[in-house]
């Protein structure tokens, strides 16, 4: 159960839920309690390594140690911070239903700016046909070096057999690359997510229902992040992060974008212009790379469209 911590002392702790502007703190101990940031606007994330101060049954967030990095997306209205201090990124996405390619590109704009590994997950690999179509359009990305997993993940309730062989060597295959690691877990609805979590964290749902209570928050909403251990050692976690449908990226600026897409930074080396946009200078490298056919060496056509469509995208709004 979730214990709430009463010290006199400035400690140590970890950021390992959040909702609204309440925050679960774990202390080196194991034991959590929840804390409020000072000042109107929280600024804490899941992840973060905080210094906090006892006030009555609570606590108070009193600083934030400095982060290793900051996953987070951000359009014309807002910023959404997903988590801190992390390993890396485990995109989930699935054959079915099928996953957005503009989608996916975004969150590995986002990993590589913050200089965050990314790990690419394809879910129902138990789909044939549809699983292969989905695995096809993936080869840009195998070629550009991105670590990639086909993975079979069923709730338990749904698969054939009882547990399910395929799911059970999908997610064995999987707690090899998260082993030792802090890994952000990101998907839209309908990938796997939530069953991803459940099978490499049996007590997730237990550990949802305590944070919710403690937080007073009725129920543990999908616009929360939760911080999870996968071991008793408490050396592998994992961070479930809400499902979503846009992924804005205003924090990037357009000339920084060919850099954050290894595929296009691979040729932008060749072009005759040091600031070129790569979008119509003559001597490109970039453009001259572009493959309709997606040869081995070249650069996919539909990974170009997304590229110029983001620098426009980028291009019309104010810099933050």
């Amino acid at each position: 159960m979730l214990q709430l911590v009463e010290k006199k002392l400035l400690d140590p702790g970890l950021v390992v839920a959040s909702y609204g502007r309440h925050v679960l703190v774990e202390t080196p101990e194991g034991e959590r309690l929840i804390c409020h940031p000072r000042g109107k606007k929280s600024q804490c994330v899941v992840g973060d390594r905080v210094l906090w101060l006892a006030s009555e049954d609570e606590g108070t967030i009193e600083k934030i140690e400095e982060r290793r990095n900051l996953f987070y997306r951000q359009d014309e209205v807002r910023t959404k911070s997903f988590a801190a201090n992390l390993d890396q990124v485990l995109i989930l996405i699935a054959a079915q239903p099928e996953y957005s390619e503009s989608q996916l590109s975004r969150a590995l704009i986002a990993a590589e700016a913050q200089s965050i590994t990314p790990l690419i997950a394809l879910n129902k690999s138990d789909l044939r046909e549809p699983f292969e179509q989905a695995w096809t359009r993936l080869a840009p990305y195998r070629r550009m070096g991105y670590d990639m997993l086909p993975l079979a993940l069923k709730p338990r309730a749904e698969a054939n057999e009882a547990p399910s062989a395929i799911a059970d060597n999908s997610c064995s295959l999987l707690a090899q690359h998260l082993s030792g690691k802090t890994t952000l877990v990101l998907g839209p609805s309908g990938s796997g997510k939530s069953t991803l979590i459940n099978r490499l964290v049996p007590q997730a749902s237990v550990l949802t229902g305590e944070i919710s209570q403690a937080l007073n928050s009725g129920k543990h909403t999908t616009t929360s992040t939760t911080w999870y251990w996968v071991d008793a050692t408490c050396s592998t976690a994992l961070i479930d992060s809400p499902g979503f449908q846009e992924f804005g990226l205003q924090h990037i600026a357009p000339m920084q974008l060919a850099q954050c897409m290894p595929d296009i930074a691979a040729h932008a080396q060749n072009c005759k212009f040091y600031n070129c946009t790569h979008l119509h200078e003559p001597g490109c490298g970039v453009i001259a790379a572009v493959q309709p056919d997606e040869r081995e060496n070249g650069i996919s056509a539909r990974r170009y469209k997304i590229y110029s469509t983001l620098f426009a995208e980028l291009s019309q709004q104010p810099r933050y």
